[in-house]
């Protein structure tokens, strides 16, 4: 059974998942992870959700405050091996509830056009393509999406 908790970005499990996550985009992004890695500073992030299977972490994700009415959805990770079992929509609709109970109006976020399994999934979870913002407006390998949650 998936156990959700919520924390904050000093939690040890919450940076032992982020470190994962790190060294899975060092691969992913190539020479842009240096760019992307300058906007995912955790110690911005107050709320935070770390997914746990029998006491083990197992996957995370994070929001922070984009705009009065948008919360950013930050640092979404599963492990590897627990992949597939509906653990990161379940992370993902925690941080909605979470936002829509702190008065959010809309998710949004940022991944990386590589990422297919990143883009697959937030269109199943609802997110539609929007144009890029704040610091990835002109990146031409990301793509942000948003879910409008009230």
């Amino acid at each position: 059974m998936v156990k959700l908790v919520r924390t904050n970005s000093e939690d040890n499990n919450f940076v032992n998942l982020v470190n994962s996550l790190n060294d899975y985009l060092k691969i992913v992004d190539g020479d842009d992870h240096d760019f992307y890695n300058q906007y995912n500073n955790i110690d911005v992030l107050k709320n935070v959700i770390v997914a746990y299977i029998d006491d083990t972490p197992i996957g995370c994700g994070a929001f922070k405050k984009f705009t009065k009415n948008e919360a950013e959805i930050k640092r979404m990770f599963t492990h590897p091996e627990t992949r597939g079992q509906g653990i990161a929509s379940k992370i993902l609709k925690e941080l909605e509830d979470w936002s829509k109970e702190l008065n959010f109006e809309a998710c949004i976020l940022e991944t990386g056009k590589e990422q297919i399994d990143a883009v697959q999934f937030y269109k199943k979870n609802g997110y539609s393509v929007i144009p890029n913002y704040g610091q990835y407006k002109d990146i031409s390998n990301s793509i942000c999406f948003k879910k409008n949650i009230n």
